[in-house]
């Protein structure tokens, strides 16, 4: 059985933060998003794995390289424009081949990996698994109607009005079967294959198609508070260990990782939390469920509930800072210039709150 990454999308509603850095590299818990996807197909036994890249290539590329740190192997296939997932599928299947395969979204988060439902798949003779989560609001997703036997009746792609509450996670598992599917399709009114269209072509013309309906949590990360709450749930589960340097005037909470290089000094860190590599955290309070990644300062300053990116610098902020997500090179200091102001340069579709 093989792999396919898709890492193809703009990543529009993470803006400013994506113009110019891949969405499924943003970390979670100080490990990228698409490491972990890596990680839970390597994890299900399968090595061989596809990763559909777009105008991010060069990036995703140079942060996996070949798959080796992960013991796997890595092709890349270039998708020239986001044309739909179905499409996707269609320009990958030089790399499937004849195999079975299971497809999954490079920007998701699940909880409990997908061991057991590729063992279900490769066991089962369905020729095709797709998962579902019920959610709150299912208009902006795939959605799903099943017949009262537990049968698909149809596949709706960002409906109107939803026939049920039952999305696609965007984790689905092929034979080659779905080749005929994506090849037999026309684009939607958005210009793309979908792939609800390829998987109810499926339906229609009497192949298998198995809905296993997920019961843990799942993240779709598009949005920075869909981030913060990947973040949140992901600090709840990691192994916790410190690695770095943490002073004797400091306080580290039990549910706190610290990385190698990193320092604590004279400061107070509140778990669940992971500080990165080589980032000093210097007369600062860091509260639960806090990311701070690598080669970062933070000083004279508190923060809580948020994500902090490399390379960046908070300085002497008097106010807490809470709910946040501060991309990468960032420089945020108290200025010493009177009268007193606030002073920003800021990027498109930037969000910011002032007390």
């Amino acid at each position: 059985m093989k792999g396919l990454i898709l890492s193809g999308g703009t990543g529009s509603r993470l803006y400013p933060l994506t113009y110019t850095n891949a969405k499924q590299l943003i970390p979670v818990a100080n490990k990228p998003i698409l490491f972990r996807v890596i990680e839970s197909i390597r994890d299900a036994g399968i090595t061989e794995i596809g990763i559909v890249v777009g105008n991010t290539a060069d990036q995703i590329k140079d942060a996996v390289g070949r798959g080796g740190r992960w013991g796997v192997n890595i092709t890349y296939i270039q998708q020239e424009a986001p044309l739909g997932l179905a499409h996707a599928v269609k320009i990958s299947q030089e790399f499937i081949g004849e195999d079975p395969f299971v497809m999954f979204l490079g920007d998701n988060v699940i909880q409990g990996g997908i061991s057991k439902l590729i063992s279900e798949f490769a066991t089962s003779g369905w020729n095709s698994q797709i998962v579902l989560t019920r959610i709150d609001h299912p208009e902006q997703y795939g959605v799903a109607e099943l017949g009262e036997d537990g049968r698909i009746i149809r596949l709706i792609e960002k409906p109107k009005n939803p026939p049920s509450d039952l999305a696609l996670v965007g984790i689905y598992m092929f034979d080659k079967s779905v080749f005929e599917a994506v090849n037999a399709i026309t684009p939607s009114w958005r210009g793309e294959l979908e792939i609800t269209d390829a998987i109810q072509w499926l339906v229609d013309n009497g192949y298998t198609v198995h809905p296993y309906i997920h019961r843990g949590w799942w993240i779709d990360t598009g949005r920075p508070g869909d981030m913060l709450e990947a973040n949140d749930l992901v600090l709840e589960e990691i192994e916790y260990k410190i690695e770095g340097y943490v002073d004797r005037d400091s306080q580290v909470g039990r549910r706190v990782t610290i990385e190698r290089g990193a320092e604590i000094i004279n400061s107070v860190v509140r778990g669940p939390a992971i500080i990165g590599k080589n980032t000093r955290i210097v007369n600062s309070y860091i509260g639960p469920f806090t990311s701070i990644y690598h080669d970062v300062l933070i000083e004279n300053s508190e923060i809580e509930h948020s994500m902090v990116l490399e390379h960046s610098v908070i300085k002497d902020i008097g106010a807490r800072i809470q709910d946040s997500l501060i991309g990468r090179n960032v420089t945020i200091t108290r200025s010493p210039i009177k009268p007193k102001a606030h002073k920003l340069t800021l990027g498109d579709n930037s969000q910011v709150g002032i007390l």
